[in-house]
């Protein structure tokens, strides 16, 4: 109760500082939360597998967690050489260890997904947005023409059968998202409300597109593209 508590205490408190500031030096020196992936073994394997990659600019490359990981980008795209840098579990701490990988490739364009590991781990809302800014700067200064576009987290629906119950925090993602939005704004990359292609009449994730209201199905990312190429952006 005191740790979220403080955390709550801690968001609070950083919502009434620009998102420039928030990103320029972390709240507090005292973590109180986990950052260390909940799937070692897959991330080590992940990224054995990236490096053995041989290194190609100029491709179009998907990054985040489990959400991008379940995603066949070539074949959803229908771009052969679209790169899935997705690991199931990853946070935004994570991304930002292995973003060497991603610069040294160049991209074109680069569609990131990532926080709701972060919000399931209690990290602070301020925090992952800072840790988020963190990962748009570092990109933007080493590869410097590729176009950034940061996705919303996604809706979740905790009525579909096997919902894992820690995931439940959908004002969270709100409140998270709403974050990224004026960090994206700030920043001048381009900020994907993926909403409007997943979500039902109720606000939550639509559960015809969901095995357990927090990944998707096939329909879920044949939508999901459907909704990137109608706004341009692939």
């Amino acid at each position: 109760m005191l740790v979220r508590t403080h955390h709550a205490l801690l968001a609070a408190s950083l919502c009434s500082a620009p998102v420039l500031a928030r990103a320029q030096s972390l709240p507090t020196n005292q973590r109180l939360y986990d950052t260390v992936t909940s799937m070692p073994e897959l991330r080590e394997t992940r990224l054995a597998t990236f490096a053995a990659e041989p290194v190609v600019t100029g491709r179009v490359i998907f990054l985040g967690n489990s959400i991008t990981q379940g995603g066949d980008w070539a074949k959803l795209t229908g771009d052969s050489t679209a790169v899935n840098r997705g690991i199931g579990a990853d946070i935004t701490y994570g991304i930002r260890t292995r973003l060497a990988d991603v610069i040294r490739r160049q991209p074109s364009k680069l569609f990131i997904l990532v926080g709701i590991n972060d919000i399931s781990k209690d990290i602070p809302d301020a925090v992952i947005a800072a840790q988020y800014r963190a990962i748009v700067d570092s990109v933007r200064a080493k590869s410097p023409r590729t176009r950034i576009y940061v996705q919303s987290i996604m809706p979740l629906n905790p009525a579909v059968k096997n919902f894992p119950q820690h995931y439940d925090k959908q004002e969270r993602v709100v409140a998270v998202n709403r974050l990224l939005r004026a960090m994206a704004r700030e920043t001048g990359v381009t900020y994907v409300d993926l909403w409007p292609a997943v979500v039902d009449s109720h606000g939550r994730l639509d559960a015809s597109i969901t095995p357990d209201g927090l990944h998707l199905n096939d329909e879920g990312y044949e939508r999901w593209v459907r909704y990137l190429k109608r706004k341009g952006y692939l």
